[in-house]
């Protein structure tokens, strides 16, 4: 098998910071908005857990 008639994967789309935004169309912007809330969520929520580790730890080791 000649490995030069496999295609690569697709790549999958990433928006950079600070990326010229106005070559997208509505529908990506949308999707971007979307695509970037959920980021947003994803971080809150692994940013509330190491919270809660760090203050469960805190009080573990609090000297009284």
């Amino acid at each position: 098998m000649d490995t030069d008639d496999i295609a690569p994967p697709p790549k999958k789309k990433t928006h950079e910071l600070g990326q010229d935004l106005s070559k997208l169309s509505v529908a990506e912007l949308q999707a971007l908005i979307d695509t970037l809330k959920g980021e947003v969520a994803r971080v809150e929520k692994v940013l509330s857990d190491k919270q809660s580790s760090l203050s469960a730890a805190e009080a573990a080791f609090k000297r009284r």
